[in-house]
Order: structure tokens, then C-alpha cells, then sequence
């Protein structure tokens, strides 16, 4: 038999960079996935993802397979993969980067060992997406500004509702699964309220994605508790144009719940655009 030789197998339509965030100095890898052929006349919807080395394969293949037109050509949004410049899934700085500012003290023992990284540096983790790494997007590829998702899980889920609740505008759907909202619940709960009184009947539209895996009802942190009261106390306020979806997917845990709730999530915003 002559020898195989084996070629390293990349995403589809996906390439990457390093970036480092100007104010934090910490290093970025941003995963780019492009569908082939020409953009729609209002440009490419687009999903940011966070922990992108976990997920990025997933979530591509997710909108490639799901997206794909009646006569099979193409995809109809564009995935921006916001990770970690590092190999290992899930990187500590995700810690700070996602996490709102709640003192040391308040918080469970860490669950890696040790002390607890920086917390509350969501703020400075979206002005680098939304100031540093969109205008990069936005100068490779035609997107259409006013349909923008931001999907994250966990932590992230929580810095998706973060987002949603400080700066509405900066995206179209926020996409929140398993959202850590019990070690932050007194700050996450503040900006809650704070958001629903800005609301007013007739407001741009706006969507919200809430998925939690079945097993998940017994974690220590009440996550589907948690998870269901925030669809719950958001879901009246339709008429000022927030539409929200919850969703509790059979037999999955905090972890395996991910790859469905990827599918669930990228076919609910594909259907919104």
C-alpha cells in the first residue's frame, strides 16, 4: 500500500486572525465564515458567536446546511467567531471578559481552583467587538447592519442578556443559552428592570432566544428557574416590539445541550432575517 498522506481539514468558508484588544492587550482569535457567491442587496445578516474555539465548526456548518437556498446554492448569513488565541475550549479570560463587576466575596468558590479572575469586564469586551472587530467585518464582507445576532452560552449567555439590557441597539437577536445568572443575579436583575423601563410601546423590533437543556433544572445554580423568569417577565412587553422565545431542550445537560441548541438557534434567526 503507498503511504496516505493526510491534509489538515479546515471549516468551510472560514478563515482566522489574531487581534489584540487595544485597551486590554489580551489577544483574540476571530474566526470569519463567508458564504460563497454574492451578497443579498441588503447585505449579509451576520452572527457573532462567543467561545468560538469551542463552537465555531458547529455553528458554521449549523447556518451552511440550514441556510441553504431552494436550489441548494449558498448561505444567507455570515458567522463571526469571537474566541481565544489559545487551543483549549473554554479560555480562564472568558471569566472577565463575560462577567459583570460583582465583588470576590459574593461569588461561589471558583470552579477551576484558586482565585477568581478579574470580574466586570463585559463592558470593555464590547466596545472591542463593537468598536474594533465589526469595523473589520464590515470592511471584508457586505453586511446588513440591522440584522445582527450575538449567541453566546453560559457566561456568555449571560453577557448576551448583558448586552441586550445595556445596549439594545447594538444588535438585532440576542440569543442566550444556559445564561449564568445566579452568581450575578443582584447586578444582571438590576440592569433587567433598568431596561424594562426604557421600553415603549411601538419600539424597534428587537429578539430574544432563550435555550436551557432539561437536565439543567437540577444544576446548583437554577438555571432553568432563572432562565424561564427571564422569558417569562420579558415576553409582555410585545408591544414594544421585543419578541422573546424560550425553550427547554429533552435530555440535554449544561453541555451537551449546546449542539442542539446551536441548530434551534441558528434556524430561529434565519427565519427572523
Amino acid at each position: 500500500m503507498s503511504e496516505l498522506e493526510w491534509k489538515t481539514a479546515g471549516i468551510p468558508w472560514t478563515k482566522q486572525l489574531t487581534m489584540t484588544a487595544t485597551g486590554s492587550g489580551q489577544a483574540y482569535r476571530i474566526y470569519l465564515a463567508v458564504p460563497p457567491g454574492e451578497a443579498p442587496e441588503a447585505g449579509f445578516p451576520v452572527m457573532y458567536v462567543l467561545d468560538a474555539n469551542s463552537v465555531i465548526g458547529t455553528v458554521v456548518e449549523a447556518v451552511r446546511l440550514q441556510g441553504r437556498s431552494r436550489n441548494g446554492q449558498g448561505s444567507p448569513a455570515v458567522v463571526v467567531g469571537l474566541g481565544y488565541d489559545e487551543e483549549i475550549p473554554f479560555a480562564t479570560a472568558r471569566f472577565t471578559d463575560y462577567s459583570l463587576p460583582m465583588p470576590i466575596d459574593e461569588l461561589p468558590p471558583f470552579s477551576r481552583g484558586g482565585e477568581w479572575p478579574r470580574q466586570g469586564g463585559a463592558d470593555d469586551f464590547l466596545r472591542f467587538v463593537l468598536e474594533e472587530v465589526r469595523p473589520v467585518v464590515e470592511s471584508m464582507v457586505a453586511i446588513n447592519r440591522e440584522r445582527q445576532a450575538i449567541f453566546g452560552h453560559s457566561l456568555g449567555g449571560l453577557f448576551a442578556l448583558h448586552t441586550l439590557y445595556t445596549r439594545p441597539d447594538a444588535f438585532f437577536a440576542y440569543i442566550a443559552g444556559s445564561p449564568s445568572i445566579d452568581w450575578y443575579k443582584r447586578l444582571i436583575l438590576a440592569e433587567e428592570q433598568e431596561f424594562v423601563s426604557r421600553l415603549q410601546r411601538g419600539g424597534q423590533p428587537k429578539q430574544l432566544f432563550i435555550g436551557v437543556g432539561e437536565e439543567e433544572e437540577t444544576h446548583p445554580t437554577r438555571i432553568n428557574e432563572h432562565a424561564r423568569g427571564v422569558a417569562e417577565r420579558l415576553g409582555v412587553f410585545g408591544d414594544c416590539g421585543l419578541n422573546v422565545s424560550f425553550e427547554q431542550f429533552a435530555r440535554e445537560n449544561h453541555i451537551s445541550v449546546l449542539p442542539v441548541l446551536i441548530s434551534r438557534a441558528v434556524r430561529w434567526f434565519l427565519q427572523s432575517v
